[in-house]
């Protein structure tokens, strides 16, 4: 059995008021859902004795911590762009509205500078009639930035404007924030609910199945393989190479091939190539094919690159461009070799973060912003909405940002990408 994790959520106190809400089904604090679903590993728990490792069930509660009359809430949002994020604010912004009678609702601007007062940024109300049409949109109406503030003026700012509920929107930096927000909260005795709803196109937080944003960016990311192919197909000896989004997980590059399947190499951050061993490949490839298709993700292949020794302001190591590299040094090698060769690069990232939520999507962000409200009036804190076995739950946030979700490269969806593209299990 793995080593032992708290599941526990913690709350503000007890639940003295009755929920608003009609017509609706209400969630028992005693439902749970299991970690595993395989039934060997868990009858390993029973045959110990031991209960299964299992999160609290997400969803409407019949009692409240919080009176809803009495609520103010912020919500900010940080990081990166990512499909659905305008779709999360509406969500959350009407669930409180037409679920609890709550109209004091803010976004604060450009992520966690919207909570330092020497920044400038005054908050924006959210009304219903102002987020009606968000949805349509990609990007987030309220901006966003990256960097560290002083978490103990922010939680000042959120006390003199007597927020009872923050919601950040965002990935890892941000839900480590909003746990140091959480943190700082508790040790002052402010009964003031953080709530997480994890943000990243990577789909690289875990003890989530999927992250919003993720279906779309496999949607688009699609239209780049596929032009790419064609591109080859166009071509004696055509490669068509495109470089996706993935800095330390290869998901949306894994998820595309599987989706395309006329992809013939698939580099990601957790399965090591040598550049001899792709560039011999490709040699086998056309000599028998007459074209290829490469994808890449942002963060593979780093080894081969000299680091830029630079961080972003949120102290993320600035990656170096391995699509580039590898272009120019496949161009360089069969022009060596005296072989014709037709390759096309292509690199959607920035249009592919900043598109409009498809449509599953969309419904997967609507019911993460009303299981976020939900959790944030039963009085919860510390924690982010999950998603798993296909059922919302609520993770802590230490939990979450503990480690990266990656691809584990003997597992099932790795297995699954090397029997698509036929390539070999190593490329070395």
């Amino acid at each position: 059995m793995e080593q032992a994790q708290d599941f526990r959520i913690d709350r503000l106190g007890e639940c003295t008021f009755t929920t608003p809400m009609r017509g609706t089904g209400f969630m028992d604090d005693r439902s749970h859902i299991l970690l595993h679903s395989d039934l060997d590993t868990i009858r390993t728990y029973l045959d110990a004795g031991e209960e299964p490792p299992r999160f609290e069930a997400a969803g409407p509660r019949q009692q409240l911590y919080f009176d809803p009359a009495r609520v103010a809430c912020g919500i900010v949002t940080c990081g990166g762009l990512c499909p659905g994020i305008n779709n999360v604010i509406r969500a959350i912004v009407l669930s409180l509205h037409h679920h609890y009678g709550v109209d004091e609702v803010y976004g604060f601007r450009y992520g966690f500078e919207g909570l330092e007062p020497r920044c400038g940024h005054r908050p924006l109300h959210l009304t219903p009639d102002l987020v009606e049409h968000i949805h349509e949109m990609g990007g987030t109406i309220l901006g966003s930035s990256r960097g560290h503030q002083d978490v103990e003026r922010m939680v000042d700012t959120l006390a003199r404007l007597g927020m009872s509920v923050l919601f950040c929107i965002g990935g890892d930096g941000t839900q480590r924030a909003a746990l140091a927000i959480n943190t700082e909260a508790r040790r002052r005795g402010l009964a003031l609910s953080v709530i997480g709803i994890p943000k990243t196109i990577d789909n690289d937080i875990s003890f989530m199945q999927t992250t919003f944003g993720f279906e779309t960016a496999v949607s688009e990311a699609r239209l780049a393989t596929s032009a790419a192919h064609a591109e080859a197909l166009g071509a004696r000896n055509g490669v068509g190479l495109v470089k996706l989004m993935g800095r330390e997980s290869g998901f949306i590059a894994a998820s595309t091939v599987l989706v395309d399947n006329q992809v013939n190499f698939c580099l990601i951050p957790e399965a090591r190539f040598t550049l001899d061993g792709l560039l011999t490949a490709l040699e086998c490839r056309l000599a028998v094919r007459s074209h290829a298709v490469i994808v890449v993700a942002e963060g593979a292949g780093q080894d081969l690159l000299t680091a830029t020794g630079e961080c972003d302001a949120s102290g993320n190591v600035k990656l170096g461009d391995i699509g580039v590299f590898l272009r120019d040094r496949i161009r360089a090698h069969f022009k060596q070799l005296g072989v014709e060769l037709n390759l096309k690069y292509i690199d959607p990232s920035y249009m592919i973060r900043s598109r409009q939520a498809n449509p599953h999507d969309s419904a997967f962000c609507l019911l993460m912003g009303h299981n976020a409200v939900h959790a944030a009036m039963s009085g919860r804190t510390g924690m982010i909405v999950g998603y798993w076995n296909h059922q919302y739950t609520h993770v802590p946030i230490a939990l979450a940002v503990r480690e990266r979700k990656r691809i584990d490269t003997d597992g099932r969806v790795w297995s699954s990408v090397l029997a698509t593209t036929g390539q070999a299990t190593e490329i070395v």
